[in-house]
């Protein structure tokens, strides 16, 4: 069961970049959580998925010399499902259509998430070089986080700037 949800049911095991198959996974099955419940369907889920990491990754990696391994993925589901909440949480508070999402606010999400998750700027590298089963999960929630404000600053320049 570990296994299964470290590695996404198998998304982590795409070769190459399995961290970015993951994110693209995640970002279609957050659309279609989105559709099903709107925003507070996806933030149950995002919780949901970030306790799971929480519990397997620990499990799973017990023993192993490096816990951060590649196929490892359930993070970048958390992080990217962290992200997508954002332009969500937009897009219900403005009272749109649950089937009413966007390919630039998912699109920018998974564009700025990928973003931060390679790049690791500031606490989110720190996140990450703090190692251990921890920090295989918080790099990719704060990647989650920074992306989500990137979207929300992207989409308020799009409409306030560009419009």
């Amino acid at each position: 069961m570990e296994k299964l949800l470290c590695t996404w049911f198998g998304a982590g095991q795409m070769r190459p970049a399995p961290g970015t198959w993951a994110s693209v996974v995640a970002v279609a099955l957050g659309v279609l959580i989105h559709w099903v419940g709107h925003f507070p369907l996806l933030l149950v889920a995002t919780l949901a998925v970030t306790l799971a990491g929480f519990w397997a990754v620990p499990r799973y990696t017990k023993g192993m010399e490096d816990p951060d391994r590649s196929e490892i993925v359930i993070d970048e589901v958390a992080g990217q499902w962290l992200a997508l909440c954002f332009p969500s949480f937009g897009f219900w508070y403005a009272g749109l259509d649950a089937t009413n999402f966007p390919y630039p606010g998912w699109l920018a999400a998974l564009i700025f998430f990928r973003l931060f998750d390679i790049w690791k700027p500031w606490i989110i590298g720190r996140a990450d070089r703090r190692g251990g089963v921890r920090g295989v999960m918080y790099d990719d929630l704060l990647a989650g986080l920074f992306a989500g404000i990137a979207v929300m600053i992207a989409a308020a320049f799009s409409h306030l700037v560009l419009m």
